[in-house]
């Protein structure tokens, strides 16, 4: 589903990702972990495009996708959410889902007055989409409150939301559980879990060792800009080389 080979990326003379190859077959959920500044984050933004790397390549589905436009990647079938959800904070939470549906005939300007028929007929189809999304994800008694009122557990749930609005192949996850309380935790582990019996697959960055570890088919670490280890859950944890990672070495 995702191969990244090689890829690299400095800022000044700071070597942010350096040489940094993992792969991600379809069906998985494959964890993405490392200390603060491993960068993880940055080796994201170069997946999906938000940046452009210095070396090496990206491929989606065998396609080479380096340097397509972030746009072009999500209509591919990869999308991302944000360790800060990255939500329209005036707008209600099932307009934000709606914002999620790619290629709407309205969006063309020309159209609403040339098809009029068409844009209400998608109109509907998409609301019907967005109640169901809702429904999924246990938030349909939040459809008319301003995204900006939810709670940070329910915020990350509404940017998975709109982000499968999309209908995407690959999903990649920053952080989906920093800062939300562990019964919420454990409500967007299980629609992980659901999705990937749907079809789904995932490339999920997280610092909560216990949810990654537990959800993870397969753990990619990250130091220091490069891949340390990549292995099972039950073998990362105990590999020296990762620990020393994490809690220094005396």
């Amino acid at each position: 589903m995702l191969k990244v080979e090689r890829i690299e990326k400095s800022f000044g003379g700071l070597r942010v990702v350096d040489d940094c190859s993992l792969l991600v077959n379809a069906g998985e959920i494959v964890g993405l972990i490392g200390p603060n500044g491993a960068g993880k984050t940055t080796l994201f933004n170069l997946v999906v495009g938000a940046l452009r790397p210095d070396g090496g390549d990206v491929f989606l589905k065998d396609h080479k996708i380096t340097g397509w436009p972030t746009h072009r990647i999500a209509r591919s079938g990869l999308v991302r959410t944000f360790q800060v959800p990255l939500l329209f904070e005036d707008l209600s939470v099932i307009e934000n889902l709606l914002v999620g549906v790619p290629s709407q005939t309205g969006e063309r300007f020309w159209n609403v007055w040339l098809e009029p028929n068409r844009i209400e007929v998608e109109e509907r189809a998409n609301e019907n989409k967005a109640w169901d999304m809702l429904e999924f994800l246990n938030m349909s008694g939040t459809a008319n409150l301003q995204a900006r009122s939810l709670s940070g557990g329910q915020k990350k749930l509404l940017e998975l939301g709109r982000a499968l609005m999309v209908e995407p192949d690959l999903l990649l996850l920053d952080e989906p559980v920093s800062g939300v309380n562990p019964v919420l935790a454990q409500e967007i582990a299980s629609r992980v879990l659901t999705l990937r019996g749907r079809g789904r697959t995932f490339l999920i960055i997280e610092h909560n060792m216990e949810f990654i570890m537990e959800l993870a088919d397969r753990l990619y670490v990250m130091a220091n800009g490069t891949v340390l280890r990549e292995g099972r859950p039950d073998d990362v944890r105990i590999d020296p080389a990762v620990l020393a990672a994490y809690l220094g070495t005396d």
